[in-house]
């Protein structure tokens, strides 16, 4: 029993520990931008992997500096009531489930913004269990210190668009050889479809699928807000 507590009590500072270094992480955020994170530093380990020079195509932009068609299209695409939740959409989680339940396999995450750019910047891209408890603390974390408009920056800065690919600036650039900021509302839709798997639509870009979902993000960018 004597050894059983010593391991838990060394579990528990560990993981005490690591949540600390976490959130050390998002408070210096509050006010510094991120300069790499957990998926951009595995996808520059995987492209090095076959040429050693590679480097990913990554520049951070202010929030003022990113169009308001990406940040609605996003929200309309992603997490409809980002604005309002405080991290977690619950019916949303219940309808993904629902659905999952329904087809006997994953077809629907129900992931917010928020636990999406927790993942991102922590985590890695296995799903596990654990991965998800991992996710829904720092999570917590995010939405405790930082404000929608900081977590919405963050996020349309260091999600992947691309093979490489990663921030609006580059996406706008890469696919369209424009700026975050003047990206129109057709492209700002497609954008914010990839988001799923864009490394899939950075090589498949005329997708039938990808143009449907375009279409119907468009139409609902109208009554998506954004912080």
């Amino acid at each position: 029993m004597r050894w059983f507590l010593k391991i838990g009590a060394v579990v528990l500072t560990a993981l005490f520990l690591y949540y600390l270094w976490i959130f050390g992480h998002i408070v210096y955020w509050r006010h510094a931008n991120p300069s790499s994170s957990s998926f951009m530093d595995a996808q520059l380990s995987r492209l090095q992997e076959d040429d050693p020079d590679a480097e990913l195509r990554y520049r951070w932009v202010a929030y003022d500096r990113i169009s308001g068609n990406l940040k609605r299209a996003v929200i309309a695409a992603e997490d409809a009531k980002f604005v309002d939740h405080e991290g977690f959409d619950w019916e949303g989680i219940e309808v993904a489930f629902e659905k999952n339940l329904k087809q006997g396999r994953i077809v629907a995450g129900g992931s917010t913004i928020s636990q999406q750019l927790a993942k991102n910047l922590f985590l890695s891209s296995k799903k596990t269990p654990w991965r998800k408890i991992d996710e829904a603390f720092i999570t917590v974390m995010l939405e405790a210190v930082l404000d929608k408009r900081r977590i919405l920056e963050i996020y349309l800065n260091v999600i992947e668009w691309g093979d490489g690919v990663f921030g609006a600036e580059a996406a706008a650039r890469h696919y369209y050889r424009t700026s975050a900021a003047r990206l129109s509302s057709g492209q700002a839709a497609k954008l914010a479809a990839m988001v799923p798997n864009p490394r899939y639509y950075d090589s498949h870009r005329n997708a039938q699928g990808l143009a449907r979902k375009t279409r119907i993000i468009q139409r609902r960018m109208s009554q998506a807000l954004a912080p």
